[in-house]
């Protein structure tokens, strides 16, 4: 039997228990009550206990997928993470999480692309799961609450923690899976969204400045020009490849960078608002994890059915992102 396509057996969210409100951060930087909703569309998000890591919260949403996927899980022949926030530095924090999900006979990797990363791994489970005929996990977690740096208005008003998890599994169904895909970076933007210290080119030092461990945004403005360009040149390219207009996805997807990045890529898109996905509001931006935990949120809620078309994209630091068309 050829294997025409993948299929989304089962999705899977979550969110830590403790929510930060916005009049917190408000009251912290000085800003005037408001300013926060008003400018990122976000109300509330959600950090993670001081005793969770990254895994620890990546672990109930890959669970939940699995469950609802309704497999054998010593069928799952690869599990990928996508993440910017690991346990530990080394090593990858995948063989733990699939240790923790009696993942038997599973590979599993790391994949640190920023925002973009959840779109990077989907693209390369599908592929694993069309060649090899197996069941993938794919998995995006952040804890950004620790990556921010408390004084600085930008990183501080948007970040948050959470994880989201799909279950890809072959079928001889055709046309599903990923119909189309655009992967897209820029470097010259390097810098607009970085930690500085910590690696290679400024490695940890008893005289590293405590702030260069920290995400800081050099521009916010270029950031949201740069961002809506790749995401929506990436969502044309991908609708391309696809052989799709837009009129038949039913969903739009976007990652939850904030209210006013999804509204300018729905806008130059040109989506309709009431089919376009979005938890930004409660949850706040968890960087690769907004997408799968957003669309998590919707198949539980019903409104993503079997055979419906979604349109992913996504962009984030490096820069890097793109899109995905996919058919449930």
């Amino acid at each position: 039997m050829s294997i025409a396509g993948t299929t989304i057996a089962g999705a899977g969210h979550y969110a830590p228990e403790q929510r930060v409100t916005n009049a917190e951060i408000e009251q912290r930087l000085g800003l005037e009550p408001g300013w926060i909703k008003r400018r990122t569309g976000i109300e509330e998000r959600r950090y993670a206990a001081p005793e969770q890591a990254l895994t620890d919260i990546a672990f109930p949403a890959a669970d939940m997928a699995l469950r609802n996927a309704g497999i054998d899980r010593n069928a799952v022949a690869l599990t990928l993470l996508a993440t910017s926030t690991p346990d530990n530095p080394l090593p990858p924090s995948a063989p733990l999480l699939t240790h923790k999900l009696g993942l038997s006979n599973s590979g599993g990797i790391d994949m640190a692309g920023a925002c973009g990363g959840f779109l990077y791994a989907l693209a390369l489970g599908d592929s694993f799961a069309r060649i090899h005929r197996a069941p993938v996990l794919v998995v995006a977690a952040n804890i950004l609450s620790r990556r921010i740096n408390p004084a600085e208005r930008a990183s501080s008003v948007l970040f948050a923690d959470a994880a989201g998890a799909v279950v890809l599994l072959p079928t001889d169904r055709a046309d599903t899976g990923v119909l189309g895909a655009s992967l897209a970076t820029d470097g010259s933007a390097y810098g607009l969204i970085q930690i500085a210290g910590g690696g290679s080119r400024r490695p940890f030092a008893a005289d590293l400045p405590i702030e260069e461990t920290l995400m800081t945004i050099t521009d916010g403005k270029a950031v949201f020009v740069r961002a809506v360009e790749m995401m929506t040149d990436a969502s044309q390219k991908a609708l391309a490849m696809s052989a799709l207009e837009l009129d038949l996805v039913d969903w739009l997807v976007p990652h939850q960078a904030n209210g006013r990045i999804i509204a300018a890529v729905s806008k130059q898109l040109g989506m309709p608002s009431e089919q376009v996905l979005s938890s930004v509001a409660a949850f706040g931006n968890s960087s690769a994890a907004t997408i799968p935990f957003t669309l998590s949120l919707a198949m539980e809620a019903g409104q993503v059915q079997p055979g419906q078309t979604l349109l992913m994209c996504a962009a984030g630091a490096g820069l890097t992102g793109g899109a995905v068309v996919y058919r449930c």
